[in-house]
């Protein structure tokens, strides 16, 4: 597979991650981005020694979109840095089910993961493991139909957790379109009002990529100092539908 190139300078790539392709090796064996894009390296290179990259922004397997790699240590370390210190703003599309009780919001909760499930959950504050969650949504667009009304929002990621995105928005009674892992009816349903029913069951059980797209990065490049904006718009079955309006 060729990457798919949004953005590459000596010090990083930025590629599309197709839906349903692992960010790196995992016990699937199947081909993932990480060996994807140094193939593409070491094909390019004039040497013989493998080139070195590291993951700077893991997405979920079901998720497409951009995914930054550094090329050499300095800049891995400069860029994890910047992660932790909210320096590099990530920004998603997103289709829900369901729709919030407010245009735009923030959400704020402590999540813990389940390795054995590979699964998060919310929990309270004092929960052993437990990590806090920030995001915040805008809606762009809604439309009314024969499941239930659909959401599209534009998310701002403040952390970086386990199925962050996924599990806080079906908690908060938007469960991402075409989900099958969180997209079940959350506990929590006080911002839930799509139908329920087969329909909505068929209506899910035939979406192949989930509603959930890595659509924007926005950072101060550590080494040269530009300003970077890395944009692509989502593709994929779920945005598709929303756009094509016959449900």
């Amino acid at each position: 597979m060729k990457p798919d190139i949004v953005y590459e300078d000596e010090y990083m790539i930025a590629v599309i991650k197709p839906y349903g392709v692992p960010s790196q090796a995992d016990q699937s064996n199947e081909e993932d981005m990480l060996s994807i894009v140094k193939n593409y390296l070491f094909d390019i290179s004039d040497g013989d020694e493998e080139p070195y990259l590291a993951v700077i922004n893991r997405l979920d397997r079901p998720v497409s979109g951009i995914i930054l790699f550094a090329k050499d240590e300095k800049t891995a370390a400069a860029l994890s840095d910047m992660i932790q210190d909210r320096q590099i703003d990530k920004y998603y599309q997103a289709v829900v089910m369901g729709e919030p009780s407010e245009p735009e919001g923030d959400f704020s909760d402590y999540l813990v993961a389940d390795k054995k499930t590979n699964m998060s959950k919310i929990v309270s504050k004092d929960t052993k493991g437990a990590k806090k969650a920030e995001l915040s949504y805008e809606v762009l667009d809604g439309l009314d139909t024969d499941i239930g009304p659909l959401t599209y929002l534009l998310i701002q990621l403040h952390t970086g957790r386990h199925h962050q995105i996924r599990c806080q928005l079906a908690y908060h009674g938007m469960p991402i379109y075409g989900d099958k892992k969180y997209g079940k009816a959350p506990k929590n349903e006080k911002n839930n009002k799509g139908k329920k029913g087969k329909s909505s069951k068929n209506k899910q059980d035939s979406i192949r990529e989930i509603g959930l797209y890595s659509t924007r990065i926005e950072f101060t490049h550590p080494i040269t100092g530009e300003e970077i904006v890395l944009h692509r718009e989502p593709e994929g079955q779920a945005f598709d539908e929303i756009d094509d309006e016959e449900f």
